[in-house]
């Protein structure tokens, strides 16, 4: 028995890469099986799940999200059933491998692409014929030789949880804070096979698309047939994610994507830092006039728009970075991702640790800590900013407020809100919706924002909401 395995940060997610491997088992397919679980599930219980079925072979997938709570099983594993032969792979592990702990005490890592190495791998531990090589890299193989692994979402999948989709693989650009940096390319996949693949899950039921291509936009005839594909099966339900490059949108894909319904898109749209001389010395390229542009005309074309910002690129001042946010803010984002930056392994952005006095937290996430520009304290600062934004810049609860938290100086204005929050609460979770209805409500007060104004609009807010709460203060008889 061969379990393929994963810790997901939700539910609601779902394991593509474990569905590739089972995809390409081959004869050893109907000896596999998927077992998925959460971060927020104790490990002693998922190991206690995972052995039940006393498995010759547990493959595990590992990400920055879950090398923590994988560490403990692979741990706890090791302890009850040393003979259980443990098979790492996945991006946390795939680069700078060798001081890791849950390396060390696993039997097999296939770093890099593990689709057609993953089955030969568990015919050799099966026939007790042991590699002698521990660590096994996997080049990126031709995508036709690749199954795909949209059959083994189940029923369950489909009508509970995100359905994860990619039209092609790697990315051209080379900016350093990413992995796909490490890219040499794009690859596609088989349009038609892509496309005969997409129209068996929109049969059975799939209306959630969530595309990982990390540049959906690069080669615009594929992007336009596959938004005709959709296009022609549209309804009611029907929700599309992609990633897009900014400032990549001629006007034969403005034509396909305004004839979308709002609701229907949703772009991911990194635009990290609209600072220039940053961008040059991320490797990053963007023309920041069309990307802004196009930003505007999306959001003006009833797309939900999901702009991305970095928060502590090497060389960045707070004053720069306030300026990409400002711009974002004025342009009516409906939501912006503020991230602090973090140092994945193996990603180029370490070649600026030194220069730049950038010391990051040696703890996944790996967020950054401090460095030559913004000292410990404001990143602190910042790391707060990003989470109390996250309550209420991006919760869609405060639409009428908010704008008035901004005023005519959104970052420093939210600064001020999010240094002022935390003093009174010592707090950036489990802020209950009432409290930080009122607590809103307090600190406007104490900027000389007129009293009755921000009770009218925090009514309105509290309205659309749909709230089941009865909060007295805000005299609910008037809402």
């Amino acid at each position: 028995m061969i379990i393929l395995t994963t810790l997901n940060a939700r539910y609601s997610h779902t394991s593509m890469g474990l569905r590739y491997l089972l995809a390409n088992m081959d004869e050893l397919l109907p000896h596999t099986a998927i077992a998925e679980f959460t971060i927020q599930q104790r490990p002693l219980d998922i190991v206690e799940k995972l052995l039940q079925s006393a498995p010759k072979i547990i493959a595990l997938g590992v990400y920055i999200w879950n090398i923590q709570e994988s560490t403990e099983v692979v741990t706890l594993i090791k302890q009850i059933a040393p003979e259980t032969v443990i098979i790492l792979g996945g991006p946390e592990v795939s680069h700078e491998w060798q001081e890791q702990l849950i390396v060390a005490q696993a039997d097999y890592l296939l770093t890099g692409w593990a689709e057609l190495e993953f089955s030969p791998l568990c015919s050799q531990i099966l026939n007790n014929n042991l590699p002698e090589q521990k660590v096994i890299e996997c080049p990126p193989p031709a995508l036709d030789h690749i199954n795909m692994p949209y059959d083994y979402y189940s029923d369950e999948d489909i009508a509970n949880r995100v359905i994860y989709v990619e039209a092609s693989r790697g990315c051209p650009f080379k900016c350093e804070f990413c992995l796909s940096a490490l890219d040499k390319t794009s690859w596609p996949f088989d349009l038609n096979k892509f496309l005969s693949a997409m129209e068996k899950l929109y049969q059975r039921g799939t209306r959630r698309f969530k595309f990982v291509d990390r540049t959906f936009n690069l080669k615009v005839e594929t992007t336009l047939q596959i938004l005709n594909f959709f296009y022609e099966r549209l309804d009611s339900q029907l929700h599309l994610h992609f990633e897009l490059v900014p400032d990549h949108l001629p006007d034969r894909l403005k034509e396909s994507i305004a004839r979308f319904p709002s609701g229907a898109l949703q772009f991911e749209i990194g635009i990290q830092t609209l600072n220039v001389e940053v961008q040059q010395r991320i490797s990053r390229k963007q023309d920041n006039a069309k990307s802004l542009k196009n930003l505007d005309w999306l959001r003006e074309n009833r797309v939900h728009i999901h702009a991305d910002l970095i928060m502590g690129l090497p060389g960045e001042t707070l004053e720069q970075f306030s300026y990409s946010f400002d711009e974002l803010v004025r342009l009516g984002m409906p939501e912006i991702q503020v991230g602090i930056l973090k140092r994945l392994r193996g990603s180029p952005i370490s070649r600026h640790t030194e220069a730049f006095k950038m010391r990051y937290n040696p703890l996944p996430p790996y967020n950054l800590l401090c460095n030559s520009t913004i000292d410990f304290v404001n990143m602190q600062r910042l790391s707060r900013f990003a989470r109390y934004w996250e309550m209420v810049g991006n919760s869609g609860r405060f639409k009428e407020t908010l704008p008035i938290v901004l005023g005519d100086n959104p970052f420093k204005r939210f600064m001020a809100f999010s240094d002022w929050l935390y003093e009174t609460t010592d707090q950036t979770h489990k802020i209950n919706l009432d409290r930080l209805f009122k607590l809103i409500f307090e600190w406007l007060l104490t900027t000389g924002e007129e009293r009755n104004s921000c009770l009218d609009v925090l009514r309105i807010d509290f309205k659309a909401i749909g709230s089941g709460r009865i909060i007295k203060w805000l005299q609910p008889e008037k809402i």
